[in-house]
């Protein structure tokens, strides 16, 4: 089974964009949004939830009202400002400034806070045109996305043995953090989605750097350059030039859009130039000559 995940080095790139493709593209694949703290892949692909699931993480303080005495300990110790006191003598906790620590549950004398793990999000097991997709969201402010996203990995590739999916697309999240080590590590390959700009150019000479240290088959592929060819040169030069694959070139096109507003992906667009250079990326990236992302 195949893992490949598409990444880019900063958001608007067009990553979901080509994702949504490849998953029409694919015909026998899972399809993971690993970009949990602002996944849109479901907008594309409609997704129809079979199995909801809480994602737990972490724990945070919470003051039995019934039992706290006001003696006020909690407040003087914590740190982050997170105990409130309400009226001179009951204090509850603020969960968005609690950071999990316990001081507050092991100093109260009279034992009245609780220290529940925090629900931090949930993560989906659903049913798209394409196949089944395994997706998720984290709730705003909260944490460990990088294990929600090795949560939704694990899942996609359960799925995919079990319904003997020859592959799992991966939406990766954007930039170079937590959350993008958990999406391509172990994977089998990976695409890097990056734009004609300056600070695509930066950007992705930054992500590079993370997919050699993992040792990833990696290959790039610039989207929207016809924007500026100076640049899109210049990336495939140096890329080229690193020993690592190019996969090819997305013109502008209006037609991503029109797309997106219809719920489609542009491949199923007829007449889409976009589309005719995405289904040129994907099968460059399946039939390349060193093999690598073979399909």
């Amino acid at each position: 089974m195949k893992e490949i995940v598409v990444i880019s080095g900063k958001g608007g790139t067009g990553k979901t964009s080509l994702t949504a493709s490849f998953a029409v593209l694919s015909k026998n694949a899972v399809i993971a949004d690993c970009d949990v703290d602002a996944a849109d892949l479901h907008l594309v692909l409609s997704p129809e939830i079979r199995k909801r699931e809480e994602f737990r993480c972490g724990r945070e303080a919470v003051i039995r009202g019934n039992d706290c005495t006001g003696c006020g300990k909690c407040l003087e110790a914590c740190r982050f400002d997170a105990v409130i006191n309400q009226n001179n003598s009951v204090f509850m906790i603020d969960s968005t400034s609690c950071e999990g620590c316990g001081v507050c549950v092991e100093i109260c004398p009279a034992k009245a806070i609780d220290f529940p793990e925090r629900v931090n999000g949930e993560w989906y097991i659903s049913d798209t045109r394409c196949g089944p997709m395994v997706h998720a969201c984290l709730q705003p402010g909260g944490e460990n996305s990088g294990k929600l996203v090795s949560k939704v990995r694990e899942a996609a590739r359960e799925v995919a043995e079990k319904e003997k999916r020859d592959m799992v697309i991966v939406d990766g999240p954007p930039g170079t953090g937590c959350a993008v080590i958990a999406s391509l590590t172990g994977a089998s390959g990976v695409l890097i989605v990056t734009e004609p700009t300056l600070s695509g150019v930066h950007d992705l000479r930054r992500i590079l750097q993370l997919t050699k240290h993992f040792e990833i088959d990696s290959s790039v592929c610039v989207n929207k350059w016809d924007l500026n060819p100076e640049i899109t040169e210049q990336i495939e030069s140096e890329v080229s030039g690193q020993g690592v694959g190019f996969a090819g070139r997305v013109r502008y096109d209006n037609s991503i859009t029109a797309a997106q507003i219809r719920k489609m992906a542009v491949v199923e667009l007829d007449e889409s130039p976009a589309g005719k250079d995405i289904r040129a990326v994907w099968e460059k990236l399946g039939y390349k000559q060193d093999k690598r992302f073979r399909l």
